[in-house]
């Protein structure tokens, strides 16, 4: 496993990867944001309206995606998706014996197979973050706009008012414990496993419940140390 992470790199196979794994996960990501941004507005608006507060929405629209429905909602779609699909993948390869071909030919099948789509998912987990985040906001502003009928400007200064560095940079980049978590999990079960066909349907239904799990688990931790760290980024 350690020669793994030597030089020489696959940077071809990571280059796929990442095309792979962000490319392709863009439409479903977005279109969550989009959804969410939507509901999430529609019901923080029902509630602050009692209270003459509707002013406030593109703020707390922004603040809870940037610190947590960004990052969280990424991590858990991607596990979905791309767990599954690693994990499909590698065990179909591993009953076909295709990763023992590989291996034949003197190619480290951890190097060609697994760390690229590790470090893939690393990559990839932070910036899918950041496109869910804004579309977040365009749901939240298409909402706001139908009820209020708000300038983009205006929403946009509103939003953006209170964020700062420490309540956008930290919570995206935690999202690349969430691609470690999720390309290790998948390559363990898509690598390890060997039980023909039944296998691959197992390593792929595991791959993403335990990946979400762990992703859950370590949000937890990740928030708390995040809030320790930048005490300035409670909400």
């Amino acid at each position: 496993m350690i020669s793994g992470i030597r030089p020489p790199y696959e940077w071809r196979q990571l280059a796929v990867q990442i095309a792979e794994i962000g490319w392709r996960s863009l439409p479903l990501v977005v279109a969550a944001g989009f959804a969410i941004g939507v509901v999430t507005t529609l019901h923080t608006r029902s509630t602050l309206v009692q209270f003459g507060a509707e002013a406030l929405i593109p703020n707390l629209q922004s603040m809870s995606f940037f610190n947590e429905l960004g990052p969280l909602v990424a991590g858990l779609l991607v596990a979905g998706r791309v767990g599954a699909g690693i994990g499909a993948e590698l065990a179909n390869m591993r009953v076909t014996e295709q990763i023992d071909a590989i291996e034949t030919l003197s190619i480290d099948s951890v190097k060609f197979l697994v760390v690229p789509r590790i470090v893939a998912c690393i990559i990839a987990l932070p910036l899918l973050t950041l496109f869910v985040d804004f579309a977040g906001l365009m749901g939240g502003y298409a909402a706001e706009h139908l009820s209020s009928h708000i300038s983009p400007l205006l929403y946009t200064s509103e939003a953006f008012k209170s964020v700062q560095m420490p309540n956008f940079i930290p919570p995206t980049l935690k999202t690349a414990v969430f691609g470690l978590i999720i390309g290790t999990v998948s390559c363990f079960f898509g690598y390890t496993i060997n039980e023909g066909s039944s296998g691959v349907r197992r390593a792929s239904t595991s791959s993403v419940v335990l990946s979400s799990l762990l992703i859950i688990l370590s949000d937890v931790i990740l928030v708390k140390l995040i809030l320790f760290l930048f005490p300035e980024q409670a909400l």
